[in-house]
């Protein structure tokens, strides 16, 4: 049976391993310890760093194909490993439009996709740039690191010329950065696809994520009310730019659906997503099978949905972690929310890390565009993740009472 070798050992790895093993394959994973979240699992380890060559190459050793947990790989590393024969999925030509945003940009720009008014801050004089940039749109931007930003890191949501200038000002130095048109938004949604070298596609529906503090808290699958038309739209927008990029394997295309229904990419991402969690017990083939299906050219599979509705609920570590223990808390969840389905990650607790995900399915009878069947599904799965988070029950359920 194949061996696939992904480069990081975070929670995406883990649960790539989760997928392999079901279907007899070996993840071997690239991570700088045996604590990481896949070094915990995985039998076929190799310690090291994603920025040493000598590392990538031992990891690629006799592989069918190597990919990724995270993007942040150099591309030269990867060229050198695909002159040397190595199957790299999906390809550095790919995978650079996920790492600089400003490349992905004017690729997007290129192809037609719809995006965001942008401008590079850079050359002689960045600071008249962003003044131009920010009065044509009444200082209502963004600013954003080019290269590393995630999880709202790397972001700046500017209201004003003060503000913006004190961004560019403070940035650290060699920090490369760029202005986006802040978007009137009704919501976020992704799309996210899969396509294999063969340039077979799939794509699950089309899902409403909830952003808080930056970082995804909410998935709703599908995305409640959204019109047929314009899901069919980014459905197709996704497909054709993994096909026009080169993406083997899976991809999240997040967008903005602006107050008027129009669609823009918000960013790109060429692994498996937070947005796409969901699938894992609310479709036929979840991210993780799909994504070694498409790097090994298997047949893709079914992303048919199992439920009306799914909701998926990050739990983010408390500011103070709980002196009840994570065993404890699990014990109580399943006690209260047996339907609850639980996804923890072996990390530490840390203030809004990630360290664990729930899904909870709708029932059979549910309709994803009743907003109350939607209401109902969404609480259960958020008050599952605060209490795993906190130790609290949002609606002041005492544990112990009676």
């Amino acid at each position: 049976m194949p061996v696939v070798t992904m480069i990081g050992g975070g929670q995406l790895a883990r649960m790539t391993h989760q997928a392999a093993i079901a279907l007899g394959q070996r993840l071997r994973v690239l991570a700088g310890s045996v604590d990481e979240p896949a070094g915990q699992v995985t039998p076929d380890l190799v310690l090291g760093s994603h920025l040493n060559l000598d590392d990538l190459r031992e990891a690629a050793r006799g592989c069918h194909a190597l990919t990724f947990d995270h993007e942040g790989v150099p591309v030269e590393h990867l060229e050198v490993l695909v002159s040397e024969g190595v199957k790299v999925l999906p390809p550095p030509t790919a995978l650079i439009y996920a790492q600089d945003k400003l490349l992905m940009r004017r690729k997007l720009a290129s192809l037609g996709a719809p995006i965001p008014d942008y401008v590079e801050l850079a050359g002689a004089d960045p600071q008249a740039q962003l003044i131009e940039f920010g009065d044509r749109h009444h200082w209502q931007i963004v600013i954003k690191a080019i290269r590393g930003g995630y999880d709202g890191r790397g972001v700046w949501l500017i209201d004003s010329r003060e503000e913006a200038l004190d961004v560019l000002a403070k940035a650290p130095a060699g920090t490369e950065l760029m202005a986006e048109q802040k978007v009137t938004l009704r919501r976020e949604l992704s799309a996210m696809v899969a396509r294999s070298p063969f340039g077979q596609g799939a794509v699950w529906p089309v899902v409403e994520t909830v952003q808080r503090k930056g970082q995804c808290a909410v998935v709703i699958a599908p995305a409640p009310s959204l019109d047929a038309d314009v899901a069919a739209q980014a459905q197709r927008l996704a497909l054709s730019l993994a096909a026009e990029l080169g993406v083997v394997g899976v991809m999240a295309v997040e967008l903005f659906e602006t107050d008027n229904g129009d669609l823009l990419v918000n960013e790109l991402a060429m692994r498996p997503h937070n947005s796409g969690h969901w699938g894992m017990d609310g479709a036929v083939t979840g991210q993780f099978e799909q994504h070694l299906r498409a790097v090994l050219d298997y047949p893709l599979g079914d992303t048919g949905t199992l439920a009306p509705i799914t909701v998926m609920a990050n739990i983010l570590g408390a500011e103070h972690p709980p002196e009840m223990s994570m065993d404890e808390r699990l014990h109580h969840l399943f006690a209260r929310i047996p339907q609850a389905r639980v996804h923890l990650y072996g990390k530490g607790e840390r203030p809004d890390r990630k360290i664990g995900h729930i899904n909870v399915l709708g029932a059979a009878t549910d309709d994803v565009d009743d907003p109350d069947d939607v209401a109902r599904v969404r609480e259960i799965a958020e008050r599952a993740a605060h209490w795993m988070s906190q130790g609290v029950w949002t609606d002041g359920w005492d544990v112990h009472g009676e």
